[in-house]
């Protein structure tokens, strides 16, 4: 890390952490590492983009977009579902998985544009 981006001098303002500081407790901010860490692994992200496309996919349907097997894809689903990113529901023999929330969608797509943008500026 060069030295230019970091302060050259310790201080701080005392007011600002600890208004910063008591509104971080009164936050879970925990549970939203957890989130954007299943987001982390790229078959999920992958997953979750797909959602993103079709309100609606079955297992099968999403090991075939993201080129695994059926069982590869159950795994990531669980975990998206353990998360809150993703619901299921079974129809007959066929389980179905859809986003949990629009929250989500919106979360892909404001990364996804974020990430065009970095690459435009760099």
């Amino acid at each position: 890390m060069s030295k230019k981006d970091t302060c050259e001098i310790y201080c701080y303002d005392e007011e600002k952490v600890n208004r910063i500081q008591e509104e971080l407790q009164k936050e879970d901010i925990s549970s939203v590492a957890q989130l954007f860490k299943a987001l982390a692994d790229e078959n999920r992200a992958k997953i979750s983009y797909a959602l993103c496309q079709d309100e609606e996919l079955c297992v099968c349907d999403v090991a075939n977009i993201i080129g695994s097997s059926v069982a590869t894809a159950s795994h990531h689903l669980r975990t998206l579902n353990k998360q809150g990113i993703v619901k299921y529901r079974k129809e007959g023999k066929l389980a179905f998985y859809s986003l949990d929330d629009e929250h989500i969608k919106q979360l892909i797509v404001i990364a996804l544009a974020h990430k065009k943008e970095v690459e435009v500026n760099v």
